[in-house]
């Protein structure tokens, strides 16, 4: 019996003009890649939003049953006159975790160490976040979604413009949060990840493709 993780319902997000995501249905199983595809300007990142609870809805429903999500855009906008270092950046995916008195645990700061360990930033953890390469950034941010520990991780082009070393890093740390039980969705242009995918969806102007069609 499949258990799922998230369920979505007639998603419809209208821009001013046009309409971003038309009755979109669809269901994420625990433990499972799902990958989304399709030409630039489908809906595939707004879709993602949704799902992340980043971007609201015209009409709709999302059931996560308690589940808790982690969102990693292809690019994040952090100020670079904030003196963030990268060991505050990967810390920050650990807040959503924080008991009643908002302290870091040492399970916290573990889960932190283990992330940046995964990734290959932990030699860089003092190094500021706006002095890093574009796929040193997109390596720790992906260590801050890691260190959430989410139920539904939710990863926009994860490997997009990453050497192939920094890209394999990121498939083995996804494979590892599908091994301990996490659903993950992601954008992806990857022929290694949508290989590698239970399921991949494919998104065509703001609708899901019939199940006949679906890439697979």
């Amino acid at each position: 019996m499949t258990i799922y993780a998230l369920r979505a319902r007639g998603l419809r997000v209208e821009f001013p003009g046009v309409v971003a995501l038309d009755d979109v249905d669809l269901d994420i199983a625990d433990g499972a890649l799902t990958v989304i595809v399709g030409p630039n300007g489908a809906g595939k990142s707004t879709l993602l939003e949704v799902l992340a609870g980043a971007r609201p809805t015209a009409s709709g429903s999302l059931e996560l049953g308690g589940r808790s999500r982690a969102f990693v855009p292809q690019r994040a906008a952090v100020a670079e006159h904030l003196p963030l270092t990268v060991r505050d950046v990967v810390t920050a995916g650990a807040w959503g975790r924080l008991g009643p008195l908002g302290r870091l645990t040492r399970a916290h700061r573990e889960s932190v160490d283990h992330a940046m360990r995964r990734l290959d930033v932990a030699p860089l953890a003092r190094h500021p976040f706006s002095s890093l390469s574009g796929g040193q950034r997109q390596r720790a941010l992906l260590a801050q979604g890691l260190a959430r520990r989410a139920d539904i991780l939710l990863l926009d082009e994860p490997t997009t413009g990453l050497d192939a070393a920094s890209a394999e890093l990121n498939r083995a740390a996804i494979s590892s949060e599908i091994s301990r039980g996490a659903a993950v969705v992601c954008v992806s242009h990857d022929e290694r990840l949508i290989d590698d995918a239970d399921r991949v969806i494919r998104i065509e102007a703001g609708r899901l493709r019939p199940a006949s069609e679906r890439v697979r």
